[in-house]
């Protein structure tokens, strides 16, 4: 294969584990002339790629990679024969995954990203680094890299097996920012320019259709294999999203830079124009193709379900039975059946996992529609709990991927303040950030739902929850937990880590420092959701503030042989001016 003919990828996707086979596949963008190249995997030639998508001179592919779960995990190479070769890491059969999480691979300004100190990605530097002992190179001077006592601890037990660190990376949403489209499309910066009501009617032409659809189709090989970034056969690879999505299986969620800024939070009549509308068409076909690895042409349009003679500003779309939608791929997604969106869901033995949509079906009032809340509900009751027959392995942690933080400070003069202002300005992102959030007086009946379907889970299954998001562009731990019991029935508690941003800058700015007071000052107090829950933001690890303002990723590792049986290892590795600090937290499973 010539790289000149190379658009994009390998992206790992990860599509779940059937019983000894740790299913992956690859995407692999490329010239539509091109030959299409033959891939192989742990020494055996892969099945024909799929094709995905075929659009403008551009043809993308996808391929299996799945491989057998033996006894011992393992470290098994894949690439291109007589091209390019990478590596990824199969746990072993009976192994829960260690797993990184990153967020807010993007920026909105690129004006911003002149303030940071260091490059933009140094972040993800600092997670290949700890992931892959072969991509260390030493410094100009020639001189090793020092390693600090969190990276040393994985030496031994890892990397000298010749081993990588980490089996997945849970991509919490806005792996790529759109936001730019308003810029970079003449007809919608002048859509920007127009009074309210010539926006809500603004027609989008065929021609203004397809400038939208390949502005969608386009930037994802723009931001994810740029073109000055190297090729893969140099000898020094780039330490950048792309190598990491070339060496760790994704499981990726959208947030609403994956379709723009502040999607699902403005008025209903705005989301409802045909602009509007239009956006969201083509960014749920990319994502479909690029983030889901799905072929375009098996993506369903989205069916109102409003009853007859009722009208709604809350998107009401039947549900999708996926099962049947894709039962012909082997390879599908476990996509949650029955539901309008992308819920996707994972039983890894003693861990599960849910990567919740909240984008498809919200507005400033919903962020999950009934169809979705019942078929998660009926998912999570079907996890084999402490209770299940002796040789079902039970589930003793679930990770909930909600992109949008469940647990985060509350900011109600801010929300009063610009409620009614820059609401449905598309460049003005303050007021839809307010109104994203789980604790937005508009969402806060449906994060007591949610509470009380992780609460019953917990009691009824002995499965500790945990929530994971990004976002907010800050690093933060957080609680939620039933006030009315006593200390001693821990299965309450409920532990959320915030980990955000892997490229977008943190807040940096004079009026962003002010808020970052303003935002510690606030989480001092529990918010009371109600007579029995309460939401509290906890003491950042070795920090003395609640919320920590830097760049971030995290590790979520379980340690099935600790004296309390399975417990999760939470570690912030935080960007500093000249290193990276470490935030541990370790949470016990429900006794």
């Amino acid at each position: 294969m010539n790289e000149k003919d190379l658009l994009l990828g390998p992206v790992l996707s990860f599509r779940g584990s059937d019983g000894g086979t740790w299913k992956v596949t690859a995407l692999i963008g490329l010239k539509e002339a091109a030959p299409i190249p033959t891939l192989e995997v742990d020494g055996k030639p892969c099945p024909q790629p799929r094709e995905l998508l075929l659009t403008s001179g551009e043809r993308y592919l996808r391929y299996d990679l799945s491989c057998k779960r033996l006894k011992n995990e393992r470290l098994v190479g894949y690439g291109v024969v007589g091209g390019p070769r990478w590596a990824m890491t199969v746990p072993a059969r009976d192994e829960a995954p260690r797993m990184a999480y990153v967020s807010c691979n993007g920026f909105s300004d690129p004006a911003v990203m002149r303030k940071l100190v260091r490059t933009s990605n140094a972040v993800w530097e600092d997670l290949l680094f700890s992931h892959d002992k072969s991509l260390r190179v030493p410094l100009p001077s020639g001189e090793p890299k020092l390693l600090d006592k969190e990276q040393l601890w994985h030496e031994r037990r890892i990397h000298d097996k010749q081993l990588q660190r980490f089996h997945l990376m849970l991509m919490g949403g806005d792996q790529i920012y759109f936001d730019a489209i308003w810029e970079e499309i003449e007809a919608l910066r002048q859509w920007v320019a127009l009074p309210r009501a010539d926006q809500l009617s603004f027609p989008v032409t065929a021609a203004l259709d397809k400038k939208i659809a390949d502005y969608y189709f386009g930037l994802y090989r723009q931001r994810w294999l740029p073109k000055d970034r190297g090729s893969w056969s140099a000898q020094t690879p780039a330490l950048d999203a792309a190598t990491a999505l070339s060496r760790i299986p994704t499981l990726m969620m959208w947030d609403d830079h994956d379709i723009f800024d502040g999607w699902g939070s403005y008025s209903g009549e705005m989301q409802h124009s045909p602009l509007f509308q239009a956006l969201f068409r083509h960014a749920r076909r990319a994502f479909w193709v690029f983030q889901m690895q799905h072929a375009l042409d098996e993506l369903p349009e989205l069916q109102d379900a409003t009853p007859p003679g009722f009208s709604t500003q809350d998107p009401l779309f039947q549900p999708i039975a996926w099962s049947k939608v894709l039962a012909k791929d082997p390879l599908a997604l476990p996509l949650l059946d029955r539901q309008p969106g992308f819920t996707s869901v994972y039983s890894l033995g003693p861990l599960a996992v849910v990567a919740a949509d909240l984008r498809t079906e919200r507005s400033r009032n919903q962020v999950m529609g009934t169809d979705t809340w019942r078929e998660i509900k009926a998912w999570l009751g079907a996890l084999p709990g402490s209770d299940s027959p002796a040789k079902s392995k039970p589930c003793r942690h679930l990770l909930f991927m909600s992109s949008v933080p469940v647990v985060h400070p509350k900011l109600s003069l801010a929300e009063l303040l610009l409620d009614k202002f820059g609401a449905d300005h598309v460049t003005d992102s303050n007021a839809d950030d307010l109104k994203d959030h789980w604790s937005h007086d508009d969402h806060e009946g449906e994060r007591k739902r949610l509470l009380e379907v992780f609460s019953a889970l917990a009691k009824d299954k002995k499965i500790r929850v945990s929530l994971v998001s990004g976002d907010v562009h800050v690093a933060a731990w957080g609680t939620a937990y039933r006030k009315d019991l006593p200390a001693s029935e821990t299965w309450s508690q409920m532990h959320q880590f915030t980990s955000s941003a892997v490229v977008h800058p943190s807040l940096m700015g004079v009026m962003e420092r002010l808020f970052l007071s303003w935002l510690n000052a606030s989480a001092k107090h529990p918010q009371a959701i109600d007579v029995m829950y309460v939401a509290e933001m906890m003491l950042f690890p070795g920090h003395d503030k609640h919320v920590m303002a830097a760049r971030n990723w995290l590790a979520l590792e379980l340690d099935e042989g600790a004296p309390e049986g399975c417990k999760l290892w939470a570690t912030w590795r935080c960007e500093t001016e000249t290193s990276f600090s470490n935030h541990l937290l370790a949470v016990a499973p429900v006794q």
